[in-house]
C-alpha cells in the first residue's frame, strides 16, 4: 500500500491511476485538509474516509465519510471539519456513529409503547393502536415516519403529517398529534430519547364539539338502507348502538355471559368502561329481542355477540359498513328524485353499489337534477349514541337521567344521579326507543 499527499479536485481525484495488484490499495491524503484521505482500490474504488487522534478514545481512529466521486470534494472537506470540530469539543464522532445505528425507529418504538405504557394504562389502547396503524405506520399521508429514528423526527414532519390530516379529519389529526407527543415524552421518561418532543408547539385544531344525530326526516331513511344490508352481524350492530346508546367500541367487544337478557340488562367491566366503573345498560324490549334472535342461531359464537375474524374474536371495524349505508340510502334518494320527473333508473342488482351510485349521480347531473340532501353528511357510528340522548331529551328525560343511561361521568351531575336505580333510566330509553320507531315508521316486530 502506498501512500501520497494530493492537492483534491474533483480533475485530480478522477485521474488517479488504480494500483496494479487487485488487492492492492492506495491512500491519498488531502493537503488542505489535514485527516482527509482518499483510499483507492485495485477495482477502482475510490472512498473518502478522516484519521484522527481521539482523546477522549485515547487512540487514532479512522472515520468514514462517503464514496468518491458521490460525494464531492467540497462535501468530503466539510465532513471532515464536522469531525474535527466534535473531537475538538471532547466527543468521540464514532460513538455518536454508533449509538444513531443503535437508536430505535418510531416504528420500533410504538411497539414498546404499546405494551409498557397503553396497554397498562389505557383501558383504550386499542384505538391507539389503530391510530398508529392508520396514519402513521407507511406512508399513509405522504411521509413514512415509522422508518426514522426518534431523533430524526422533527417539528416539520410532524406539523406537516397534523395539517394534512386535519384538512379533512381535525379531531383525529389532534388525536395523532396527542399520541406522537405521548410516545416522545415516555421515550425521554424511559432514557430512549434525548431530544425535543416533535409534537411540542404544534398547534391543535380548534374544534367545535358535535351535535349531529338522527333527525326525524333521516330516520326512515336509515332504517330503508339498514334493511338492505345483507350482513345481519352488522345490521344487528347498528340497530343495538342505536337502542342501547352504548360506546361502539362497548358493543363489538359485548360478551354473552355480560347479558342478562330476562331482565333486560348489560353489565360492562370496569376495565372496558371509558369512565372506569361498571355500568349497567338497560335493554329495551326491542334490544333484546335483536339480541335474543342472534343467540338462538345455532352456529353464533358462544363468547362474543358480535364475532368477527379480527384478532380478538369479535367485530374489528364497521367502518366499511357505515359506508355502504351512507351510499345505499343515497342511491335511494337519487333514485326517488330521478323517478320524480320521469327518468327512472333501475341498474341491475348484480352491480356492484359504488357503481349504481356512480351512475346515478352522473344521470342527475345530466339532467341537472338537484341532489342536496339527497345524502345523510356527516353522519356518524357515534351519531346513533347520541341519537338515543337526543330523542331521551325530546321524550321529557332529565340530564340526569340521559348521562346515566349513557354511562357520562360528570363532577356536576355524578351526586345528582349518583342514586337513581335503573327504572327511571329503563323508562326514559324505551320512551325513546318507541319515538324512534314511530319517527321511522318502524314497528318494534320489524326491526328482528
Amino acid at each position: 500500500m502506498t501512500t501520497y499527499k494530493l492537492n483534491f479536485t474533483k480533475a485530480a481525484l478522477e485521474g488517479i491511476t488504480p494500483p496494479a495488484a487487485k488487492g492492492d490499495r492506495d491512500t491519498y491524503r488531502d493537503s488542505k485538509i489535514a485527516g482527509l484521505e482518499l483510499r483507492v482500490t485495485g477495482f477502482g474504488v475510490k472512498t473518502f474516509s478522516f484519521v484522527a487522534w481521539i482523546p477522549v478514545a485515547a487512540r487514532t481512529k479512522r472515520l468514514p465519510v462517503g464514496p468518491f466521486p458521490a460525494l464531492s470534494v467540497e462535501q468530503a472537506r466539510k465532513a471532515a471539519t464536522q469531525y474535527t470540530a466534535e473531537i475538538a469539543a471532547g466527543k468521540d464522532p464514532s460513538e455518536a456513529r454508533n449509538q444513531t445505528k443503535a437508536e430505535l425507529t418510531l416504528g420500533e418504538f410504538f411497539a414498546i409503547y404499546i405494551e409498557r405504557h397503553s396497554k397498562v394504562r389505557n383501558r383504550r389502547w386499542e384505538e391507539e393502536e389503530d391510530r398508529f396503524n392508520r396514519h402513521l405506520a407507511g406512508k399513509k399521508h405522504g411521509i413514512d415516519l415509522t422508518r426514522k429514528k426518534l431523533s430524526a423526527i422533527t417539528r416539520s414532519d410532524i406539523a406537516t403529517l397534523h395539517a394534512r390530516l386535519g384538512q379533512n379529519h381535525p379531531v383525529t389529526a389532534n388525536h395523532i398529534l396527542a399520541l406522537v407527543s405521548s410516545m416522545f415524552n415516555r421515550a425521554f421518561e424511559w432514557g430512549l430519547h434525548h431530544g425535543v418532543n416533535p409534537a411540542k408547539g404544534v398547534k391543535k385544531f380548534k374544534v367545535k364539539s358535535r351535535g349531529r344525530f338522527l333527525q326525524t326526516n333521516e330516520l326512515p331513511r336509515f332504517f330503508s338502507a339498514l334493511d338492505k344490508e345483507l350482513n345481519d352481524t352488522l345490521r344487528d350492530f347498528f340497530l343495538t348502538c342505536l337502542f342501547t346508546g352504548a360506546r361502539r367500541g362497548n358493543v363489538q367487544s359485548m360478551r354473552w355471559d355480560a347479558l342478562d337478557l330476562e331482565n333486560g340488562r348489560w353489565i360492562i367491566p370496569a376495565d372496558a368502561s371509558k369512565n372506569g366503573e361498571e355500568m349497567t345498560v338497560v335493554l329495551t324490549d326491542e334490544a333484546a329481542s335483536i339480541l335474543k334472535a342472534r343467540k338462538l342461531t345455532p352456529t353464533r359464537d358462544q363468547t362474543f355477540v358480535f364475532a368477527g375474524r379480527g384478532k380478538h374474536g369479535y367485530l374489528a371495524e364497521p367502518r366499511k359498513a357505515w359506508e355502504r349505508l351512507l351510499n345505499q340510502d343515497e342511491f335511494d334518494q337519487l333514485q326517488k328524485r330521478l323517478s320524480d320527473v320521469g327518468k327512472p333508473f333501475e341498474p341491475p342488482l348484480s352491480m356492484p353499489l359504488p357503481q349504481r351510485l356512480s351512475q346515478a349521480k352522473a344521470l342527475a347531473a345530466a339532467l341537472k337534477i338537484d341532489t342536496a340532501g339527497t345524502r345523510m353528511t356527516d353522519l356518524r357510528i357515534h351519531d346513533l349514541r347520541r341519537t338515543l340522548g337526543s330523542w331521551q331529551a325530546k321524550t321529557g328525560a332529565s340530564l340526569s337521567v340521559i348521562g346515566k343511561s349513557l354511562g357520562h361521568k360528570s363532577l356536576l351531575t355524578t351526586q345528582i344521579y349518583a342514586r337513581l336505580d335503573h327504572e327511571p333510566v329503563r323508562t326514559s330509553v324505551e320512551l325513546a326507543t318507541t319515538a324512534i320507531l314511530e319517527a321511522g315508521r318502524r314497528k318494534p316486530e320489524q326491526i328482528v
